[in-house]
């Protein structure tokens, strides 16, 4: 990643979150925010022609999935709200926009952006250009992970680990080692009874079909051209065990039978998500 500049990846899950807004009717995760977020320039761009981004034969499902990433991450967050949730960790946040149409009382939740310093510097840039506020019930924990710790970086944050907290994780834990995803997961393990993660993770290529291996490495090839490799996948039935084994009380895996039925069923346009990634929710 270059210095005040977001990794290729998180500018890429900012246009799917954006081009949805425009491509997709009814859409599944509404962001008022998404089309300013990406910048003047490419907003317009998209906005005079959207299919022009989206020209992959696997772009509707890349697009799909962000948006149902992201829908299922807030409407965990709600939930976790319900039970007592009174922070809100965004690990990897890049040009994730929930601070900034944030629904919930500065005093009901406190929002906390976790992200290399280079990418938070640039999108501060980027906030100040779209005229779109910084609100008082958010901090951003600038963590350089090759210096410290993410428990370190948002302790200096203000963050208050005794207090129930929701952490979401999206478009990242593939670019890290199993080491680095295992420990976080650990540590959100660590949080007070009610406190609970929602995160997106590549299946491992062993589990995939040759027509499913085939969309893998095109896709692993093309990050790793820019590059963002990936380097870590998961075994559903390995993962919940290991999330089970760490302390998490309830571990729910979805995968692309679960997700399109809870936010595609019975579309007209056929939009759905393909089959190589899942979304797990694990709560302590």
């Amino acid at each position: 990643m270059e210095e005040l500049r977001p990794s290729a990846t998180a500018q890429r899950a900012a246009m799917k979150r954006a081009a949805h807004q425009l491509l997709d009717d009814p859409r599944v995760f509404n962001d008022p925010v998404a089309l300013h977020i990406i910048g003047k320039e490419d907003s317009s761009a998209l906005q005079a022609e959207p299919h022009r981004f989206e020209g992959s034969p696997l772009s509707p499902y890349l697009r799909a999935f962000v948006a149902a990433r992201s829908r299922y991450a807030e409407d965990e967050l709600a939930a976790g709200i319900r039970r007592g949730v009174c922070q809100y960790v965004i690990l990897g946040a890049g040009l994730d926009t929930f601070a900034y149409r944030n629904p919930y009382p500065h005093d009901v939740l406190r929002v906390f952006e976790v992200d290399h310093p280079g990418t938070q510097a640039w999108k501060r840039t980027r906030l100040e250009e779209a005229n779109i506020a910084l609100p008082g019930s958010l901090t951003f924990a600038g963590v350089d992970f090759e210096r410290q710790t993410l428990a370190e970086g948002l302790l200096d944050a203000g963050y208050e680990q005794g207090k129930c907290t929701f952490f979401s994780w999206l478009g990242a834990t593939e670019y890290l080692s199993f080491e680095a995803v295992m420990r976080i997961l650990r540590f959100i393990a660590s949080m007070p009874a009610g406190s609970g993660v929602v995160f997106d993770y590549m299946l491992s290529p062993s589990l995939l079909t040759p027509a499913q291996r085939s969309r893998f490495d095109a896709i692993a090839r093309h990050v790793a051209s820019i590059g963002e490799p990936w380097h870590t996948f998961f075994d559903p039935g390995l993962l919940t065990g290991d999330l089970q084994a760490m302390g998490f009380g309830y571990a729910v895996d979805n995968g692309q039978e679960e997700i399109n039925e809870r936010y595609f069923k019975d579309r007209k346009d056929g939009l759905r998500v393909g089959s190589l990634s899942h979304i797990m929710c694990a709560t302590v």
